[in-house]
């Protein structure tokens, strides 16, 4: 006899995080290629060898400073703040806290791969709508899709992994329009790169509105993907169920001095995120001349709707030392993260010889 596994987990979707390929560039997990701030590194040294509440001691459960700090940052109290251990692992909660099995949990398509495992683990079901043609997250649709089995809707943006931006005055009209029932998360994991000024304030949002959160990480901008912090803004409600649904201990020690520093040192920060902007307009630029179709981005990658072509072009790039990430179904394509400038300019040196 052999162990009775749930049949579900047959047909989950494996996450598939970006390859690294010894020798080549990594451009595929959308990572800031900058070194760790000083100030963060210090922190980090400080728990290790510091004489109280170092790693030989649980972290703090509920992490206090940090969302004290977070709450600052962002101008709310700290009862409308929660940590978790990656945003995507607050995606996680957040269905947890909404939906029983066969409840609904909606979100464009392309959008965070993340988001339909984490709905099947939970037993719910995926509500799948399809993105536009020019690959913004169709709103209209969206809300006409809304069943009385919604429980949770996710409004990816800038959108990953099509970089496309939704507007303040169509969120406002799609949050008119959705039952006050429906938790809607905004995830802006990639804000601090979106210079458009039409773009919506998750957090905003999430003040005026006890149905919306805004969910936002430090893995990105912040550079702290390998600690893995993310935040979310909403409720005291919603953050209290979220905390019910909790792994205990999910910030580590270190995750939490470091993101204390890091958001200390936001100023340092701000001139690489205006780097990674400017080389994303300068990379976007180039692949248009190049005759590649490119939705404008906002985040800290590009997107090519190469479809069928997406593993061929990914082989193409890396048989010339760049790694990228393929999306490879009817709706995939190519997400090209923005690197330093000689990282760029070996991923177009690539692109510019691959045949369209």
């Amino acid at each position: 006899m052999t162990v009775h596994i749930r049949p579900a987990l047959d047909s989950l979707p494996a996450y598939a995080p970006g390859r690294t390929v010894p020798g080549a560039i990594k451009l595929a997990s959308n990572e800031l290629s900058f070194p760790t701030l000083p100030a963060i590194s210090a922190a980090i040294m400080e728990a290790l060898t510091g004489d109280t509440n170092g790693i030989n001691r649980y972290p703090d459960n509920s992490a206090q400073q940090l969302v004290a700090a977070l709450a600052e940052h962002v101008g709310v109290d700290k009862s409308h703040v929660i940590a978790g251990c990656g945003s995507v692992a607050l995606c996680q909660q957040l269905v947890q806290a909404t939906c029983s099995e066969g409840d609904q949990v909606m979100f464009g398509w392309r959008s965070f791969e993340a988001y339909p495992i984490v709905t099947q683990i939970a037993g719910a079901i995926s509500q799948k709508i399809p993105v536009t043609s020019a690959h913004t997250l169709d709103l209209p649709a969206m809300a006409a899709a809304v069943t009385p089995a919604t429980r949770l809707i996710y409004i990816c943006t800038p959108n990953n992994p099509t970089g496309t931006v939704v507007h303040r005055q169509e969120l406002t009209e799609f949050l008119d329009a959705v039952p006050e029932n429906v938790l809607v998360v905004i995830d802006e994991a990639y804000g601090e790169f979106d210079t458009d000024p039409e773009s919506p304030d998750g957090v905003q949002e999430a003040t005026h509105r006890a149905n919306v959160l805004s969910l936002r990480t430090l893995s990105k901008a912040y550079g702290l993907a390998g600690l893995r912090v993310g935040y979310a803004v909403g409720d005291p409600a919603v953050i209290t169920a979220l905390g019910k649904v909790a792994i205990p201990f999910a910030v580590n020690t270190l995750a939490q001095k470091a993101a204390l520093a890091a958001l200390a040192a936001r100023d340092e920060l701000k001139p690489r995120w205006q780097q990674v902007i400017s080389e994303r307009i300068r990379v976007t630029a180039a692949l248009r001349e190049f005759g590649f179709e490119t939705p404008t981005s906002q985040a800290n990658f590009v997107w090519l709707p190469l479809r069928e072509r997406s593993a061929e072009f990914a082989a193409h790039t890396e048989a010339n030392k760049v790694i990228v990430r393929p999306f490879q179904d009817a709706t995939g394509g190519v997400r090209i993260s923005i690197g330093s400038p000689a990282e760029n300019d070996a991923f177009l040196e690539a692109a510019k010889s691959f045949a369209l």
